[in-house]
């Protein structure tokens, strides 16, 4: 076979196993379809859409937008940009908040109330992040 053959084959093979790597688990989809079908129409239309990236054990690791490394503001600055997120005082600003709040808990707590899943556990969803030229933190 010519080199360039060769070549392809080997980058199709390593997109599949990039794939393989990635990609969530039944029970991960399954959870995250549980998400978007239980979900309240304020979790439903919300920017930012909460998925669990994998299951271990009875643990589900839920997606956020923002932890202690990432603060909200940096996530809500993309979801709500009419906001102006510099003011911690602006009303518009403290209700984005308290929306994510509130729409983060009602995931979690969709999560929890699933057969199996006794603890849910917070990950920084970094693809999204870099994906909005968010800085993401090294781990």
């Amino acid at each position: 076979m010519k080199r360039r053959y060769w070549i392809s084959i080997i980058l199709l093979l390593l997109v599949g196993l990039d794939w393989v790597i990635r990609a969530p688990d039944s029970r991960s989809r399954q959870l995250t379809a549980v998400i978007a079908a239980q979900g309240s129409a304020k979790l439903k239309s919300y920017p930012y859409q909460f998925r669990i990236l994998k299951v271990t054990g009875e643990t589900a690791f839920i997606s956020t937008p923002r932890n202690v490394q990432v603060p909200a503001l940096k996530a809500l600055a993309v979801l709500h940009p009419e906001i102006n997120t510099k003011n911690a005082n602006d009303p518009a600003f403290i209700a984005a908040q308290t929306l994510l709040g509130e729409v983060q808990a009602e995931a979690r707590a969709i999560g929890l109330a699933q057969p199996g899943i006794k603890d849910a556990r917070w990950e920084l969803d970094c693809e999204w992040l870099a994906a909005h030229y968010i800085e993401v933190p090294e781990r």
